[in-house]
């Protein structure tokens, strides 16, 4: 053995050790670092022909580069749709590490059947049946991804065609209807090969971003009389304004034509955890398949995500993958025949351990908080002269604009530099109905209402920054 790697392997409670210690000082100072940083140029590094070993590697990640890792883990950091990680979730994942499962699906692990028993759980928490089956990737991105290629096969079964055996020669062009997309539903059907340009944007509600369900009927109408194929895409909860498509009315539109309908409901899907939210999400258990993110409002360590079906079996034909060195095994827990990788890292561990440390209860109550947190800020930057609130805070994201009239990008970007650089909190610029505009999403375990007051002196104290 490499001397080296022999010597590290001897003193592996020490590194273990020494990484928890590092691991609990960086996160005991989430609430204190900066939200968002401003990396410095760095050299290209030199490999080493006999290597510094484990120890030595640790002390030059933390002078070299561990300063300038974003605050993202911590309570202030407001960008993007972005969770933490609970404890639990943490413990978890450091054992997904340690155990190392390839979690294909094979039978020499347990890890297939945990995966099952969360999934169980992902159910219960989002009030969906037994009807839809469910499997682990990496994100929404690969979750809708796995939901479209789903859908592209079962229409073209409806035309008789296996789209997974012969292609798409046989079939003329699938189109996929939506409201108001997110990016990663382009990216999917780019790389199904249905292309960006089959996308149609079907208009909103009034001052929306919620699909408009009659001018979907019309639209839909116009493709049956016209032969021409479709899959529906349904919201359930936008990025910028987190509006929700309603999910009942769009499944009976589906049911009634005979199209799929996809429901992305990346982070929008925790509505079903609070009571008083629960509406937003009704239907939703009737979708085709559905897209829910973990490392988001789930609080678990990137990257992890799911993606529900009804149709299995089409999915499995989509995504079979036979090899003499691999088990004929036509089980839910063959994950091989399920998702794109065939090599899977064990994603659902972490999940399965925050579940059941902190049950429906503790999700409810995150989410529920979250939820509080940025409605109380909605408020002030609502009564504020300095902002402009764009749109009702329906749940746990916030968009809005500086004051003024024909605000420019150029404004937003100044100000949120101003905000990175005061260290205190993050968050990300957007466009509201192709204004320039910023958004907000309190999605982190962490972040409680005493964080409130620090945030919005933080959005202050940026103007002032911004303007002199």
């Amino acid at each position: 053995m490499y001397e080296t790697l022999h010597a590290d392997h001897q003193r592996l409670e020490q590194i273990l050790t020494r990484v928890l210690e590092d691991s609990v000082r960086f996160l005991s100072a989430t609430s204190s670092r900066p939200a968002g940083v401003v990396p410095p140029a760095t050299d290209a590094e030199t490999l080493p022909q006999e290597g510094i070993g484990a120890t030595g590697t640790l002390d030059l990640f933390q002078s070299k580069y561990a300063d300038w890792m974003s605050g993202s883990a911590g309570p202030h950091y407001f960008g993007l749709v972005t969770g933490g990680a609970t404890p639990a979730s943490i413990a978890g994942d450091w054992l997904t590490t340690i155990y190392d499962q390839n979690a294909t699906g094979s039978s020499d692990s347990i890890a297939p059947q945990i995966e099952l028993a969360a999934i169980g759980l992902l159910r219960q928490l989002f009030g969906l049946s037994s009807e839809h089956a469910g499997v682990f990737v990496s994100g929404a991105t690969m979750a809708n991804f796995v939901g479209l290629a789903t859908a592209r096969q079962w229409v073209g079964h409806r035309y008789g065609v296996d789209v997974a055996k012969s292609g798409m020669s046989g079939l003329p062009p699938i189109r996929v209807l939506c409201g108001t997309p997110h990016s990663s539903v382009y990216k999917a059907i780019a790389m199904l090969g249905l292309g960006r340009d089959s996308l149609e944007r079907v208009e909103t509600l009034a001052g929306r971003e919620a699909v408009d369900v009659v001018a979907m009927r019309t639209r839909l109408t116009q493709l049956n009389e016209s032969g021409d194929l479709c899959v529906v895409v349904a919201s359930a909860g936008t990025v910028n304004s987190v509006d929700y498509d309603d999910l009942d009315a769009l499944a009976d539109l589906c049911h009634e034509f005979g199209v799929w309908l996809h429901v992305d409901a990346a982070f929008g899907g925790f509505a079903a955890c609070v009571p008083e939210k629960r509406s937003l999400v009704a239907g939703m258990d009737r979708a085709d398949s559905i897209t829910i993110d973990a490392h988001k409002w789930l609080n678990v360590p990137y990257d992890s995500a799911m993606i529900f079906t009804r149709h299995l079996q089409q999915q499995r034909e989509v995504f079979q993958n036979s090899a003499a060195y691999l088990e004929a095994d036509a089980s839910p827990s063959n994950f091989v025949n399920l998702t794109p990788e065939n090599s899977r890292r064990f994603r659902a561990l972490p999940a399965w351990f925050t579940l059941m440390a902190y049950g429906r209860d503790g999700y409810r109550e995150i989410v529920t908080r979250n939820c509080q947190i940025a409605e109380e800020i909605g408020k002030r930057i609502d009564a504020s002269s300095a902002f402009r609130l764009l749109a009702p805070v329906r749940m746990n994201g916030i968009v809005f604009t500086l004051a003024g009239n024909d605000v420019a990008h150029g404004q937003i970007q100044a100000y949120l530099q101003a905000v990175q650089a005061g260290g205190v909190l993050y968050m990300t610029p957007t466009e509201y109905f192709d204004a320039p505009a910023i958004r907000i999403s309190v999605t982190n375990w962490r972040t409680t209402e005493h964080d409130i007051a620090d945030v919005w002196n933080g959005m202050l104290a940026a103007l002032e920054s911004a303007s002199s």
